[in-house]
């Protein structure tokens, strides 16, 4: 009840906050109700509105920025989790995630409306600009007025540059539109242009928000490193994007987005969650239901019963589990990838796939052995990994890898449908530091120290052998990629890093990698040790052509069996056909016609 008073509440003062007061006649304003022209007077009335932005922005579909897990049936999809769907590290099945594997494979459309985290969200930017029309009326300080300020400007840089990553030009509106707004009917901002006006947003913020705003991240409102991450993310999206695309300005996207992430490094009170235990460090904060005061996290969203609560572990099978081309990029333990590395066991038994690996698999992937640590699933007793079609029950996997980074059997052994308190990390400190190394090497400067400040941070926590400049292998897996070895291994150790945690698919766009999403997904070996241990299955099997070995084929049979990435459009979402029809100038993107 809490909680649907709270949305009743914030959305009702926005109603009010965007609707006004215009009755030229009325010159008293009545006493007992909130109007435009009586709220905007102190700190706490701007603190109110801002409540306001965030209760929009827990909208992980249509603002699908602060993205965590929606509550109730919407958490079936609707989570940061499930974003690598999209991807080659995940492979899911399950029809009601069609639309993951829709455009995974090339084979989605143009929508005629709404489209899970599209082009939608409109809303949100006209209450910020609502509040950013009104701050100055506050009866306070201007530095007061600035933390707000740059509050909301942080949301719409955001909320733009996400927007931007998915359509290219976007419809920029600054200010509270009428009816009669000529904005309504005109063509969308070209990318270049937008993009500098979200800079604007990120700058004023990065600047103007307060270090700490003493709520002691528990979890609390999003502070000046929080804007600094979030610049970097955006500025290396758009800085690797031009670059690779060769569609403008690159250098100084790349500059800004290694400025904002060594700030953040340098002088920010984060750092990375270790307590010198390399087996279990990297997923140990993952599965826990309360972050507060946890180093390494600066956003995230809590979840409690009785306030706001989800269902996201119990749907979380349908993802499918982790492919073949996600659990092949771990390095062995020497710092070597797998195709090069002595100390590889191969994949015939699936035990030796976790043999002498960077720890992070073994904490990612569930290994048969920790099925009783973990608990898993629901602490039933049976043995895993199961695939889809073995007889009983327990959760199944398509690719036998099941994942277990986020696992917790506390959240799901005895709790009732969306009562669940799984929280949702949103933004980490680790992120800041694959952000820098990566601007640095695509901007050409990056030396040993910035690596030692960045990676091997991260290596150190799973006490992997530093990344040396000189010494960088030549990974043939990443041979067709036209990259130097260096940035195949920077981007190798953020898809490690940053699993499931919503960034794999917007790192193949910009990185113009379309042409990975046409690789099959395959999950485990289907060796006559595996065949003999996992069968009977409904999964089918197919030879991969690269090793010429038989593995799990998780798509084969299905419309998603031969995925395509047309590079002419692909790269980019359609319009939906009720946005172009409401206004034409509105044109689609290319490809998409």
């Amino acid at each position: 009840m809490k909680s649907k008073f709270l949305k009743f509440s914030f959305a009702l003062l926005v109603t009010y906050m965007v609707s006004g007061c215009n009755d030229d006649f009325l010159e008293r304003y009545p006493l007992d109700q909130i109007t435009n022209e009586t709220f905007w007077n102190t700190e706490n009335d701007l603190a109110v509105y801002n409540n306001s932005l965030y209760n929009l922005i827990r909208d992980d579909i249509d603002v699908p920025i602060l993205m965590g897990h929606h509550d109730g049936f919407a958490s079936h999809y609707a989570s940061i989790w499930f974003q690598d769907e999209f991807t080659d590290n995940m492979a899911p099945r399950h029809p009601r995630h069609t639309r993951f594997q829709q455009v995974r494979a090339g084979k989605h459309n143009v929508a005629s409306g709404d489209q899970w985290f599209g082009y939608d969200g409109w809303n949100f930017v006209r209450a910020i600009n609502v509040g950013l029309a009104n701050y100055d009326r506050a009866n306070i300080p201007q530095a007061a007025k600035d933390k707000y300020i740059a509050e909301a400007r942080l949301m719409r840089g955001w909320f733009y540059g996400e927007k931007v990553s998915k359509f290219g030009d976007v419809p920029y509106v600054e200010r509270e539109l009428n009816i009669d707004s000529e904005e309504l009917f005109a063509a969308r901002t070209p990318r270049a242009e937008a993009m500098k006006k979200v800079l604007e947003d990120l700058n004023f913020a990065s600047t103007k928000l307060p270090n700490d705003w003493g709520d002691g991240n528990a979890p609390g409102r999003l502070n000046r490193w929080a804007a600094l991450l979030v610049k970097a993310r955006i500025c290396l999206f758009e800085g690797t994007f031009n670059k690779y695309h060769n569609t403008g300005e690159w250098k100084m996207w790349l500059e800004e987005a290694a400025k904002a992430s060594k700030e953040l490094i340098e002088t920010g009170p984060y750092r990375l969650y270790n307590t010198g235990d390399p087996n279990n460090d990297y997923n140990a904060y993952h599965r826990v239901l309360d972050l507060t005061g946890n180093p390494e996290v600066i956003a995230w969203r809590k979840y409690k019963i009785g306030v706001f609560t989800n269902h996201v572990q119990s749907y979380f099978p349908y993802a499918g589990g982790a492919t073949k081309s996600m659990v092949e990029d771990y390095l062995a333990t020497d710092g070597l990838p797998i195709t090069l590395s002595p100390l590889y066991k191969g994949d015939e038994k699936l035990e030796d796939v976790f043999a002498n690996r960077d720890p992070r698999l073994r904490q990612t992937v569930l290994h048969p052995a920790d099925t009783e640590k973990y608990r898993y699933d629901r602490e039933d007793g049976r043995s895993y990994p199961r695939l889809e079609g073995m007889p009983g029950g327990g959760v199944k996997s398509t690719t036998g890898y099941h994942i277990i980074k986020h696992y917790n059997a506390d959240d799901l052994i005895g709790k009732a449908y969306n009562t669940a308190e799984s929280p949702a990390i949103i933004l980490r400190f680790a992120e800041a530091l694959l952000i820098y190394a990566e601007a640095k090497a695509e901007l050409g400067t990056i030396t040993q120290n910035d690596l030692d400040i960045s990676i091997n941070k991260l290596r150190d926590r799973v006490a992997m052998p530093h990344m040396i400049l000189g010494e960088i292998p030549v990974d043939p897996r990443y041979a067709k990629d036209g990259i130097s070895p260096l940035i195949a291994e920077i981007r190798r150790e953020r898809r490690v890093e940053m699993f499931m945690e919503g960034l794999r698919y917007q790192d193949i766009l910009r990185w113009k990698q379309g042409k990975k999403l046409e690789d099959k997904d395959y999950g485990i070996r289907w060796s006559a040790a595996n065949k003999a241990r996992f069968s009977p299955t409904t999964m089918q099997t197919s030879i991969d052509p690269e090793s010429g070995k038989e593995y799990i084929d998780v798509y084969k049979g299905t419309d998603w069996a031969n995925p395509v990435f047309d590079e002419s459009k692909h790269y980019l979402w359609p319009i939906p056909l009720n946005t172009i029809a409401q206004n034409p100038a509105i044109k689609q993107n290319p490809g998409w016609e």
